[in-house]
Formats: C-alpha cells, sequence, structure tokens
C-alpha cells in the first residue's frame, strides 16, 4: 500500500511574528489507473490504500457490478511509468470479474483524469451519468431518528484519523440507520472517492444492496454522490454542507432521502424525509 499522508518544509508566517520554517503532514494525491481485464477503464487522482474497494465501488457507480458475486479479483501492476512519487507501483489496478459479468462498454472508457474533485467530469451528458440501479431505493423500509442523524457527524468526525494529522481529506461514513452504528468510513482526497471505497467494501463483503444504511459525507452532496448511494441501494444521503441541485432531482426521482447541512440538532430534508422520525 502506499503512503496516505507525507512530510513537507512549509513556512509560518503571522501577522506581526517571525516566518518560521518547519515541517508539515500533507495529504497523499497519486493516480489511480483502473484497468479490467488488462484494458485500461479509467484514471483518478485518490489517497493510496483501499484501491481494490475503490475500484469495485467505481465499477457499481457505473453498473456494472450489482452484487459481490461479480467480482473475481484484482491485482496491482507494475511497469515502466507506474510508480508513484515514491516509486511504488501501486498506481495501476487490473480488475477480474466474474465468468459471464459483461466487461465495462467501450464507450464508459475515459482517457483522461478524473480529478479528486469531480468523479464524473467528462461525461458527454447528464443522461450518460443517470446509469439505471439494479436496486429500488424508493421501496427501502429504513427509518432514522432525528437524534440519531444529528450525532453522527460527531462519531464520523471522532475517527478521522488522517484528517486529524493533514486537514485535508474528505470522509465518507456508512452508518446503521437503526442504532446508528458506524459500519465502515473511508478518507480521500476526493470525496467520491471516499464514498466509492465505502461501496467496494460492500461488494467484498457481499453486502449489496446497502438497504437500512445512512451514507454520511463530511462535505456537500453532490449529484454523482447521490448516484452512487443509490447505484449502491443506499435509502438515506446525509451531508454537513448543502447539496446541489441536481442531487435533489436525482433523490426526489429516485425515493432516495437527502439531508443536509446536518451541523448540530438540526438539519434540512430535501427528499423523503418521511423516513426521518421527529
Amino acid at each position: 500500500m502506499g503512503r496516505i499522508t507525507t512530510r513537507s518544509p512549509v513556512v509560518k508566517i503571522t501577522v506581526g511574528g517571525e516566518a518560521v520554517r518547519r515541517p508539515d503532514t500533507l495529504a497523499v494525491e497519486e493516480p489511480l489507473e483502473i484497468r479490467v481485464a488488462g484494458v485500461p477503464l479509467a484514471v483518478t487522482m485518490r489517497t493510496p490504500g483501499h484501491d481494490v474497494e475503490l475500484a469495485a465501488g467505481f465499477l457499481v457507480s457505473e453498473g456494472v457490478l450489482s452484487r459481490g458475486d461479480q467480482f473475481a479479483s484484482a491485482i496491482h501492476c507494475g511497469g515502466p511509468g507506474t510508480g508513484g512519487t515514491d516509486g511504488n507501483t501501486y498506481n495501476v489496478l487490473d480488475l477480474t470479474l466474474a465468468p459471464g459479468v459483461h466487461p465495462p462498454s467501450a464507450d464508459l472508457a475515459r482517457n483522461f483524469y478524473t480529478t479528486s474533485s469531480c468523479g464524473m467530469c467528462g461525461k458527454a451528458s447528464i443522461e450518460a451519468i443517470e446509469t439505471i440501479s439494479t436496486y429500488d431505493v424508493a421501496a427501502d423500509a429504513a427509518s432514522v431518528s432525528a437524534a440519531t442523524l444529528t450525532a453522527l457527524p460527531d462519531a464520523l468526525r471522532a475517527q478521522q484519523a488522517a484528517f486529524d494529522k493533514t486537514g485535508g481529506l474528505h470522509a465518507a461514513g456508512l452508518f446503521d440507520a437503526e442504532t446508528g452504528e458506524l459500519l465502515v468510513l473511508r478518507e480521500d482526497v476526493g470525496r467520491h472517492n471516499a464514498v466509492d471505497k465505502i461501496v467496494g467494501w460492500a461488494v467484498l463483503h457481499d453486502r449489496l444492496p446497502l438497504r437500512g444504511t445512512v451514507l454520511l459525507v463530511s462535505g456537500r452532496a453532490s449529484f454523482e454522490l447521490a448516484q452512487k448511494a443509490v447505484m449502491a441501494g443506499i435509502p438515506i444521503l446525509a451531508a454537513v454542507s448543502a447539496p446541489s441541485s441536481l442531487a435533489v432531482e436525482l433523490a426526489t426521482a429516485s425515493g432516495l432521502t437527502l439531508v443536509g447541512f446536518l451541523r448540530g440538532p438540526s438539519m434540512n430534508a430535501y427528499a423523503r424525509a418521511d423516513r426521518i422520525r421527529v
């Protein structure tokens, strides 16, 4: 596994004080090339770690995988030019799908970088993004108490070890809607990567669809995060910041409960507020 943090010299400048040179801890950002059966599919900028989960979750978001038994194996590949900043060979990952699972179509392959701020950059249109999910999120009978929801941001923040060191990583956490138990947490420079790692965790543990769960993200709720929740069968998506207009539209259309501005004792419910027990 590559490093998730690195050290860099900085000059600390304070108004009216002296400039002090000292080391600082930074979140590592490196490219990961995802291949399927040797065929390049996409390159994303990510924080190294949980790469297999990231790739598997990415394939769920794209409609290639919907069950754990459709994923066979993955291997990191080496070779000229594949090393990261520290010379490792962990930046190319080749996935093998189970027999009978159709590989990604040719028009899905993206011969460019997916940035850490936007997992859907390069899609031709909104219509191309709106992949039909295997799961009917609207039919999920999950509910969550408002008190449970308001406790989740603190529970997420308490487990963000890498953020404590760098202040530069997004986090996503998957919680049991009934008990508020944290099931899994992932951090990454890209919020969409953190969510893909959680969905990939579910693939590797054969837990799709993720019924009865809440997905909490540390930043805003974008269209792509709402789509990833729907594709994984997650009924409730909550964010500590604002949702986008397209996220609200997708949540309303798909039956996803979408919560924004989850801070302190309050929140805004933008879609399917009936799942929240006051």
